[in-house]
């Protein structure tokens, strides 16, 4: 059986977004040490995300709508992927309604008004994402525990 071919550093990135829509955060460190997790996160993630009985933009927005319940800046990043899926503004706002109302009736969530903020962001998101302004979703880590 013929060995695969070593991607570098850029082919493993642009990999990734082919199959995910972008690099997710840990995968812009981890690539730089070795491709070869990036591929294989890569490949499953397309194995999940890919069209089936639903299409690769609803699961997209049902992830990011999943993001806004929880109040997680890692989730509410679909909405990247979802967007290059055909996500209108509409779907975007609907979906991000669902997780936000979700927000106040799985137990334990964090309530509507915490996650009201996580579907705005979404939309800010969307709104940057499209016209080509920077954008992010989450602030670089701090790791002092808020003592500094």
């Amino acid at each position: 059986m013929a060995e695969e071919k070593k991607m570098t550093l850029e082919e493993v990135n642009e990999y990734m977004k082919q199959k995910c829509g972008f690099v997710p955060r840990m995968f812009q460190i981890i690539n730089t040490v070795t491709p070869d997790p990036g591929r294989t996160f890569a490949d499953f993630y397309a194995s999940i995300f890919g069209d089936g009985a639903l299409s690769k933009k609803v699961k997209e927005l049902m992830f990011m709508s999943g993001g806004v319940a929880y109040c997680s800046p890692r989730c509410i990043i679909h909405v990247i992927p979802a967007i290059t899926a055909g996500a209108t503004t509409g779907e975007i706002f609907e979906a991000a309604s669902v997780g936000m109302i979700l927000a106040g009736f799985v137990p334990g969530g964090p309530g509507i008004p915490y996650a009201f903020e996580y579907a705005l962001k979404c939309l800010d998101i969307e709104a940057k994402y499209k016209k080509g302004e920077k954008w992010e979703y989450l602030p670089a880590a701090r790791f002092d525990h808020g003592v500094f």
